[in-house]
């Protein structure tokens, strides 16, 4: 097992991932996916043609904000992925808990072929923040302040301390995974990722025991 890397010039980033996520709806009509959201993926989906039947996941999703917030990841993925159905986490219940643990089983049942998803500032993954360990399942998680403050970057009217993200256990089972990595200021987490010791200080090193992890980078982030 080792993550296999694909690095890019900045300027056909975009179009060579989206290419291949086209490519990959086009030769399964019946993909499951799990979908990150945010400033890495967006350019990706804008140029996606999605055809098909995909069942999709969408990764993590911010609790505490108003469902029409513009920061909330389902928010986001209607307007950067138009027209494509997908599944979210219910944060706007009683008992998110029992939300998390419903969504989760719906993914285990499922079984996903293909998870995309970004490194976060910390090395986290989804809403994984460090400590997160590759048995931890879909779940409530209290946010790190970084994860927190990068919701006021997408819009959000207040800044959320808590959300619901798909587990690690859940993303190291899918078939195949692709870690989305672009611009300068992500390159020192990366080089840690990828350098560092396996371990739950910084959940994205995991992804180097994937079965079948690629890493799709720009050239900015690779420049550590």
């Amino acid at each position: 097992m080792s993550l296999r890397i694909e690095v890019t010039t900045t300027a056909e980033w975009p179009a060579a991932v989206s290419g291949r996520l086209t490519r990959a709806l086009s030769a399964s009509p019946t993909l499951r996916l799990c979908l990150a959201t945010g400033e890495t993926a967006r350019p990706v989906y804008e140029r996606t043609r999605v055809t098909g039947d995909p069942l999709i996941f969408l990764l993590d999703e911010f609790g505490g904000l108003a469902r029409h917030d513009p920061a909330r990841c389902a928010a986001m993925l209607r307007r950067d992925l138009p027209g494509a159905p997908f599944l979210a986490p219910d944060v706007d219940g009683d008992d998110p808990e029992a939300a998390a643990a419903r969504y989760g089983r719906l993914i285990n049942d499922a079984g996903l072929d293909l998870a995309i998803v970004g490194l976060g500032r910390n090395g986290h993954l989804g809403m994984n923040e460090p400590g997160s360990t590759p048995l931890s399942e879909t779940r409530v998680v209290d946010l790190a302040r970084s994860t927190s403050t990068g919701a006021l970057r997408y819009g959000a009217t207040i800044e959320p301390r808590w959300g619901i993200t798909v587990g690690l256990r859940q993303l190291m089972e899918a078939r195949e995974l692709w870690l989305l990595v672009t611009g300068g200021h992500k390159s020192d987490i990366l080089r840690q990722s990828l350098g560092d010791p396996i371990g739950p200080d910084l959940p994205a090193t995991f992804l180097r025991e994937h079965r079948n992890a690629w890493l799709l980078a720009d050239s900015a982030a690779m420049s550590h």
